[in-house]
């Protein structure tokens, strides 16, 4: 629903310009009943370590249980719950074990001209945020702040806005206490093909530094999308994406430092089967 969440302004740039990049070897096996159970599988090599996880999602009408398990022995459990006594309003609790501080209580608000979310830690001393974004699908702006009664400090305040053309998006976020100024754009140039172009610009005041990235992506078929990026400090990636089984992917992507080829090339796997 227009104008989404927060989180949802500049998304498409981001993942144009992110998602899918890897530069580890991952796995992932999904298997899904006719009852509303799926179970994964996952595990990611890092160097010589190797991480695992185990993620069972439970669905029944209205209600979604996640319970995640790690190889650092951490278990994630989220309940969401949709339609939440009123249309468009959804509530998440999800809790961290053995971590008993973790707890945390959100809730999210869509409709036609706005999207509100706001979340409160289940402990003495909560931190709490609270991020809003008002308008149309056309044009809106939001505000992300944190706040900790703790310290009884904001720990975060963040701006955003954000323009939406049928074939054009571009998003201006005001991050890190002001201190950083991201403007980003995405347009998609052929949508039959989906070739479509992005950039991001990102300033630290404080350091006063600059750092541009732009990329592309390119439907070779249906099934194989190739994307690419590039950044000013020479740093350059590409990828390959196939889907060979409905949401089944294998994705090969590399990394490579322009300056310094000989010495920081680095390739990546990603496999994801589900069934």
């Amino acid at each position: 629903m227009a104008p989404g969440l927060y989180a949802d302004i500049g998304k498409k740039t981001r993942d144009l310009l992110y998602k899918d990049y890897n530069t580890h070897q991952k796995f992932s096996l999904t298997t899904c009943s006719p009852h509303g159970v799926a179970i994964t599988a996952a595990g990611t090599r890092k160097n010589e370590s190797i991480f695992g996880e185990l993620h069972t999602q439970i669905k029944n009408e209205k209600l979604t249980v996640d319970v995640k398990a790690n190889s650092e022995s951490d278990l994630l459990t989220t309940i969401t719950v949709d339609e939440f006594g009123t249309p468009g309003l959804k509530s998440i609790l999800s809790l961290i074990i053995p971590d008993q501080r973790s707890g945390k209580l959100e809730l999210q608000y869509l409709n036609e001209y706005a999207g509100v979310n706001a979340s409160v830690g289940l402990n003495s001393n909560p931190m709490v945020n609270l991020s809003g974004v008002f308008g149309s699908k056309a044009f809106s702006v939001g505000v992300d702040v944190s706040f900790d009664t703790a310290t009884s400090n904001f720990t975060k305040y963040n701006a955003a806005l954000s323009i939406t053309n049928p074939d054009l998006i571009a998003s201006l976020h005001l991050n890190n206490h002001g201190d950083s100024l991201v403007a980003s754009y995405y347009h998609l140039v052929k949508q039959h093909s989906g070739t479509a172009v992005g950039a991001e610009l990102s300033h630290s005041f404080s350091r006063n530094e600059s750092t541009l990235i732009f990329g592309s992506q390119h439907l070779l078929d249906p099934q194989t999308t190739v994307k690419a990026r590039f950044n000013n400090y020479g740093m350059a990636s590409a990828l390959v994406q196939h889907e060979w089984r409905p949401k089944s992917f294998i994705t090969i992507s590399g990394e490579v430092d322009t300056k310094a080829i000989e010495k920081s090339t680095k390739v990546g796997l990603s496999v994801v089967l589900k069934h």
